[in-house]
């Protein structure tokens, strides 16, 4: 077989201004998706239409993650569960597999307010700031009350800051199935979430909000698949450094141990569903309350 004309270079230098053309064609389509001017699903569609469209050329791995509130994980768990490969193209998709797409992609469209989402990080990254700010200036979202087997201290109230239970009583919750996690903290009292309240409040189209550590969050990706699951980052590794060891409530030896947990912590941020950097407390808690407004539903 006698080897292949190497093109003209006035071709390739037009092969390459297209395909720059193209790539900054499918960015903009992505950004559209994302700020949500343009429906994912309508995207799609005219990638159908039109074979030559840049709509046409794009990933489907890349129409999902351009999706608000989707992040890695869960576009892998749909991309398996619409048995599409992470390298199809949307124009490249066979009949069944534009009808399993397009049917996800118009129900995510339709949205859902009632849901449970989990609010995790690392240590010292703001949780209890950002989620503390959501109950002041967002009181339309229910936050997730724990149960604690310790005992109240002052100024605490029962049924507002924790259910104070005995040692009787959570064990009754464990089996009877009501906490949706639970563990020991601090190899001493036991502290878990129950689940009736969650249930009731979203069965009456409320949003709640549960704010908890990278454990407690995969118990209850376990338990409730069809929560919604935010990762609070930091702006940067050294902000969070700062942050912790400002607080001056730990010593040295507890500072390295919670920073060590805290590299741990932040490998895990791909399990998540949606990530949000807490550069400032309002923004932050602005884009929390926004995904539990996005549209959504579990794959």
């Amino acid at each position: 077989m006698s080897p292949r004309p190497t093109p003209p270079d006035v071709d390739r230098a037009a092969a390459s201004r297209a395909a720059i053309a193209a790539r900054r064609a499918r960015a903009e389509i992505k950004r559209q998706v994302a700020s949500r001017e343009r429906a994912a699903a309508d995207v799609a569609t005219v990638g159908w239409v039109d074979a030559d469209s840049p709509e046409a050329g794009m990933r489907v791995r890349e129409l999902l993650l351009s999706v608000p509130s989707l992040g890695p994980t869960r576009v892998e768990r749909v991309l398996t569960q619409l048995e599409i490969s992470d390298k199809k193209r949307v124009g490249g998709l066979g009949p069944r597999q534009r009808e399993r797409l397009y049917d996800y992609l118009v129900a995510r469209q339709g949205g859902d307010s009632a849901r449970l989402v989990v609010l995790a990080g690392p240590t010292a990254v703001g949780k209890g700031t950002v989620s503390s700010y959501i109950r002041d200036h967002h009181p339309e979202v229910s936050l997730s009350v724990s149960a604690t087997t310790r005992k109240p201290r002052p100024g605490e109230v029962d049924g507002v800051h924790y259910y104070f239970v005995s040692d009787a009583e959570f064990d009754r919750m464990i089996a009877a199935g009501e906490l949706l996690e639970w563990a020991v903290v601090h190899n001493s009292h036991r502290y878990g979430t129950p689940r009736p309240p969650i249930d009731a409040a979203i069965a009456e189209g409320r949003r709640v909000l549960l704010e908890i550590d990278l454990q407690g969050a995969r118990q209850v990706r376990a338990a409730m698949p069809e929560a919604l699951l935010i990762f609070l980052l930091p702006p940067t590794w050294e902000e969070l450094v700062r942050r912790l060891t400002g607080r001056g409530t730990e010593d040295t030896e507890e500072q390295q141990r919670r920073l060590e947990t805290a590299r741990i912590e932040l490998a895990a941020q791909d399990e998540f569903d949606a990530k949000v950097v807490n550069r400032e407390v309002s923004q932050a808690a602005r884009e929390v309350v926004e995904l539990m407004d996005a549209p959504f539903r579990a794959p």
